[in-house]
């Protein structure tokens, strides 16, 4: 029914079953109309977007709109197209956030270890966990939330994060257990890019490296499989962002131009764990609060 694995009781079974054909004949009412993106059947399909969202998504609401701009424009065009898995060893394989809305440090890790290795030619494999654990001083909040950009204030301030061999993810919240001697990854400065501002988002992907950044997640989401996802659904507010991911590169298919996003919801969904965005009209909120770190190497 599912790729989860679960077991069921009888009734329960019967209950999942029911959510099951409803949320497929949801998916092939949508695949027979003419949209940009097809949805499938995934890990969540037995699942309601109330469930889902209580077990995925953020539960405290972020303000996207506090982070203060201090984003450079360098000199020069962009590139056309740039997808940064392509140009180098510089993005880590996607990852498993589990029932944890943990999102923002998928995004936050992502991001960091993609500029350590654009800096240093070495991939880091860093601990999602510490932030989950360590992070609140920040306005993070665990398995609750939190944004990337609170987040890289955190590792600037605590002077490291540890790698994830060293401090290893379990999905739920915990005690801080830093240890400062074993920190691998540090910051050197947070880069904020202006609310609104996708035309930046696209210049700092396309001359820096891939960029954090959150956007509203709605339920015809959850079930995306393949194409550039478009919706009339989502808010384009930074009170409505409800999912942190990671901006890796862009391009354009058709006259349609997208982003090119690594999500946190394991391989087996969407196109091997990535999806693609309309680009060029802040699409759910994307270009709400998007930043970076530049990495102390």
């Amino acid at each position: 029914m599912s790729q989860n694995n679960k077991r069921y009781s009888l009734e329960e079974y019967h209950q999942r079953l029911q959510i099951f054909m409803t949320n497929k004949r949801k998916i092939d009412k949508h695949n027979a109309g003419n949209h940009t993106f097809q949805m499938g059947l995934n890990q969540f399909s037995d699942m309601t977007f109330t469930e889902f969202r209580k077990k995925y998504l953020w539960r405290e609401p972020q303000n996207c709109s506090a982070t203060v701009s201090n984003f450079v424009s360098r000199t020069g065009p962009c590139p056309n197209t740039i997808d940064w898995r392509k140009k180098g060893n510089y993005v880590t394989p996607v990852k498993n956030q589990g029932p944890c809305g943990s999102c923002w440090t998928f995004s936050t890790t992502g991001c960091l270890e993609s500029a350590i290795a654009i800096a240093t030619g070495k991939l880091l494999d860093l601990a999602e966990q510490q932030l989950v654990d360590c992070a609140q001083d920040f306005n993070n909040h665990g398995c609750s939330g939190g944004l990337p950009s609170q987040a890289f204030e955190y590792i600037l301030y605590n002077k490291g994060l540890m790698g994830e061999d060293e401090y290893p993810y379990l999905a739920q919240n915990g005690t801080c257990k830093f240890q400062a001697p074993k920190a691998i990854a540090f910051v050197k400065t947070v880069v904020n890019i202006t609310l609104y501002d996708e035309p930046g988002m696209m210049e700092a992907v396309g001359k820096y490296n891939p960029v954090s950044f959150a956007f509203e997640v709605t339920d015809d989401f959850m079930y995306y499989k393949e194409g550039v996802y478009s919706s009339t659904q989502c808010d384009k507010t930074p009170d409505k962002v409800n999912h942190a991911v990671l901006a890796v590169g862009y391009g354009e298919k058709n006259g349609l131009p997208y982003w090119i996003v690594k999500n946190s919801w394991s391989p087996l969904w969407g196109v091997d764990g990535y999806f693609y965005i309309e680009r060029g009209k802040n699409m759910c909120g994307l270009a709400d609060c998007a930043s970076y770190p530049v990495p102390l190497v």
